[in-house]
């Protein structure tokens, strides 16, 4: 009889044990496990994360690190850390956590306009991604891919299309150059190819030619009567006469890319660079900005017309006066160069 108690106890405590261990577990996998009140916890786990260092990170966000620890070491997570944003929901679980950590990388949408060097390119990535701007500005200007691939240090800023693109955030610079690749070869299809075959230039010189018309107006609806300007000058041997390309040629030659020029003067004109279209009558080796999409589809459907000249029309600001003479255009320019005088605009 004895004995029959001592088992019966002992069985009492197996099953209360196996109660508890089985609470425990469950809760310890099952039950939510995250400590803040907002909806979602973001996290960004650079490349090479040990568990340890992610663990500084979590155990914050959690009720219960310890059992999400026990969870990670138990599913294999904790010798294989993934790299990645992830957005973590309140009331997940460790279970959920841990299959979250493991194979849900949530991507980022990537933006970039108007850039003016690749160098600036490289800042604006390198805020969205993983990779700092050092490697981006070094894996932009490899020579062996940038020949490779047929551009110039110049013009190497045209593979790069301004838009809105979708990376993982532990994108590589190497990794965000080649999917820029791709997207410059999807973006330049048989039918632009055609058209800028048609007009007699490569991708890369309509490029050039809309990164001017880009830093000339800001009215996409008046860009391809801008673009059919420099056209006509390319297309009858003119010198493009191109203001934006004199401060550029002014920055480069300055080494300073952050002085704001408003007003070009004659002096500037004779500056000697290939990138001052008021000196020779090629166009610049590369763009001058990033131009955007609008612009670029501006040079390839540019405004047939016979206006030459423009200047900006002060009776309508952002927009511009368009001249087939230079009597004309004179005219137009004297009712500029007054408002312009007039606002005590020296440089």
């Amino acid at each position: 009889m004895y004995i029959k108690r001592i088992l019966l106890l002992i069985a009492l405590i197996g099953l209360l044990a196996g109660g508890w261990f089985a609470y425990y577990v469950y809760n310890a996998v099952f039950s939510p496990n995250t400590n803040f009140e907002v909806e979602t916890k973001t996290v960004f786990i650079p490349s090479g994360t040990t568990f340890q260092e992610l663990k500084k990170e979590i155990h914050p966000l959690l009720k219960d690190p310890y059992g999400f620890d026990k969870i990670a070491a138990k599913k294999g997570y904790a010798n294989k850390v993934k790299a990645g944003r992830y957005i973590i929901k309140k009331g997940l679980n460790n279970n959920e956590l841990v299959d979250l950590l493991r194979s849900k990388n949530t991507p980022i949408q990537l933006t970039f306009n108007n850039q003016e060097r690749l160098e600036n390119l490289a800042g604006r990535v390198a805020q969205q991604i993983e990779a700092d701007s050092i490697s981006l500005v070094k894996a932009f200007k490899d020579e062996s891919f940038i020949n490779e691939n047929g551009f110039t240090i110049d013009n190497a800023l045209s593979m790069y299309i301004p838009n809105k693109y979708e990376f993982f955030w532990n994108t590589s610079a190497e990794q965000f150059r080649s999917r820029m690749l791709k997207e410059y070869n999807r973006f330049w299809n048989d039918k632009r190819k055609a058209k800028a075959k048609k007009i007699g230039l490569t991708a890369t010189e309509v490029t050039t030619v809309a990164s001017i018309v880009q830093k000339e107006t800001a009215k996409v609806d008046e860009r391809p009567r801008v673009a059919g300007v420099y056209m006509n000058r390319y297309n009858n041997g003119w010198k493009l006469d191109a203001d934006p390309t004199v401060i550029y040629a002014l920055k480069k030659h300055r080494n300073d890319w952050d002085i704001v020029i408003k007003r070009v003067l004659f002096k500037d004109l004779e500056l000697d660079s290939p990138y001052n279209t008021y000196k020779y009558n090629t166009l610049p080796p590369g763009p001058i900005t990033m131009p955007d999409i609008s612009s670029i589809d501006a040079v390839l459907n540019y405004e047939k017309h016979e206006y030459y000249f423009f200047v900006a029309n002060v009776e309508n600001f952002g927009y511009h006066k368009f001249a087939k003479s230079i009597e004309q255009h004179n005219r137009n320019k004297k009712q500029y160069i007054n408002w312009i005088n007039k606002q005590g605009v020296r440089r």
